[in-house]
C-alpha cells in the first residue's frame, strides 16, 4: 500500500518538473529581451563600435599598401683611413679622439727637416740647370758673332782672290809682251794660290763656326731637359714636404685614434679612422617591396638612438643588384639544391637635411617608403 502510494506521487512530481523548467526558460527568454530592451542604446553603441573597428581596420589595411618599411637599415658613411704617405717620426698630433673637426684641420705633424733639406738640394739643382741655360744661352750668341765675323773673313779672302786673280793674270799677259819679267809673273801667281789657300780656310772656318751652333744647341736642349728634370725633383720635394702635414680631408670626426707622439710613421701605417660629417641610410629591403619603389619617393627615418624622433629624407637610388651578389662569396644557385630565399636588395636614403644629432656608421634605423 505505501509503495503505489509512494509511486503515485512519483508519477505527478515529473510532470510538475518539465512544467516548472519551461516556465524558467521562457522567463529567461522574456528577461532577455527585457533587457535589450532596457539597454538598446548600449546595443547600438556596440554594433556602432564594432563597424567602426572593422572600417577603421580596412582604412589602415589600405594606408599600410602604401607604405614599406623594413628594420634591415643601417647608417653609411664612406670612412677614411688617414695613414701616412712618407716616412718620419711623429712630432705632433693635436687632435683627440672622437673629436670633430673641420676640412683641413691639423691631424698629425710629422718631423719635417729631412724633406726640407730634400728641398733645398732640389732647388740648388734647378738654379744650377738654369745657370746652364743660361751659359749656352750666351754662347749661342757669342757664336753667331763668330759665324758673322766668319762669313766676312770669306768674303774679304773671295775678294783677295779676286784681286790675285787679275794681278795673275795682267803679269801673265806682261810678261808675255815682254813688259815684265818672268819673275813678277810668278810672284803674282804664288800670290793668288795664297788667296785661294786663304778663301778655302775662311770657308772651312765658317763651316766650323755653323756646326758649332749646332752643337750649342744640342747642348742647350740637353741642358733644358736637365732642368726640367731638376723642376720635377723640385715638385716632388715640395710634394713630400707638404706631406709631413696631415689635415682632415672633409668636415668628420677622428675614430680609433693609434697615432702618437714620438711614434715612427711608416708610408701607408694607418694613423687614424676618419669619418665624414655627411652619411646617409642603407636600408635592405626585400625584393618583394621594390616593385613601387623610385628614387625621389619621401622616407620617414626613426633611429634607434633617438626614440619618438623622426628625420625626413628621400630615396636616392637603388642598387643594381642584391647584396648577396657583391659579397665576398656569391651565391652560386646552379650548384646543389635550391632553395629560394627572398633577397634583399640595399637601397640608399638621403637626409633632406643635415640631422642635427651625432650619427655614425652602424647605427640601427627604420626607415619607412611612402612608395605611392
Amino acid at each position: 500500500m505505501d509503495q503505489r502510494v509512494e509511486d503515485e506521487r512519483r508519477t505527478e512530481s515529473a510532470p510538475r518538473r518539465e512544467a516548472r523548467s519551461a516556465d524558467g526558460a521562457m522567463q529567461k527568454a522574456r528577461s532577455w529581451r527585457n533587457t535589450m530592451r532596457e539597454h538598446r542604446v548600449l546595443a547600438l553603441a556596440i554594433a556602432i563600435a564594432a563597424i567602426i573597428a572593422i572600417i577603421a581596420l580596412v582604412l589602415w589595411w589600405l594606408n599600410a599598401q602604401k607604405y614599406e618599411t623594413t628594420d634591415d637599415a643601417f647608417i653609411d658613411a664612406r670612412t677614411v683611413q688617414i695613414s701616412a704617405q712618407v716616412a718620419a717620426a711623429i712630432v705632433d698630433v693635436p687632435v683627440t679622439d672622437n673629436q670633430s673637426v673641420d676640412a683641413s684641420t691639423v691631424l698629425v705633424r710629422l718631423d719635417d727637416r729631412d724633406y726640407k733639406a730634400q728641398l733645398d738640394q732640389a732647388k740648388a739643382q734647378v738654379a744650377q740647370a738654369q745657370a746652364g741655360i743660361a751659359n749656352l744661352s750666351a754662347q749661342l750668341v757669342a757664336q753667331q758673332a763668330r759665324i758673322d765675323q766668319a762669313d766676312k773673313q770669306v768674303t774679304q779672302a773671295q775678294a783677295a782672290l779676286t784681286f790675285a786673280q787679275q794681278q795673275a793674270d795682267r803679269y801673265q799677259l806682261l810678261a808675255r809682251q815682254g813688259s815684265a819679267t818672268q819673275e813678277q809673273a810668278q810672284q803674282y801667281s804664288s800670290s793668288l794660290l795664297q788667296s785661294q789657300a786663304a778663301l778655302a780656310a775662311a770657308q772651312a772656318n765658317a763651316t766650323a763656326a755653323e756646326k758649332q751652333n749646332a752643337v750649342l744647341d744640342a747642348q742647350r736642349e740637353l741642358a733644358a731637359a736637365q732642368l726640367e728634370q731638376a723642376q720635377a725633383t723640385e715638385e716632388q720635394a715640395e710634394t713630400n714636404l707638404s706631406r709631413t702635414v696631415i689635415t682632415a680631408p672633409v668636415d668628420g670626426r677622428v675614430t680609433q685614434l693609434t697615432a702618437a707622439k714620438g711614434g715612427w710613421a711608416a708610408v701607408g701605417q694607418a694613423l687614424m679612422m676618419f669619418v665624414p660629417r655627411e652619411v646617409w641610410v642603407t636600408a635592405n629591403f626585400k625584393e618583394t617591396q621594390l616593385e613601387t619603389m623610385r628614387p625621389g619617393e619621401p622616407v620617414s627615418i626613426e633611429i634607434d638612438a633617438y626614440p619618438g624622433r623622426k628625420f625626413e629624407g628621400h630615396v636616392a637610388s637603388i642598387q643594381a643588384g642584391s647584396g648577396t651578389a657583391f659579397s665576398v662569396l656569391p651565391a652560386e644557385n646552379a650548384t646543389g639544391n635550391y632553395v629560394k630565399i627572398v633577397q634583399r636588395v640595399p637601397v640608399k636614403i638621403v637626409f633632406n637635411k643635415p640631422p642635427d644629432v651625432l650619427l655614425g656608421p652602424g647605427m640601427s634605423v627604420v626607415p619607412t617608403v611612402k612608395v605611392r
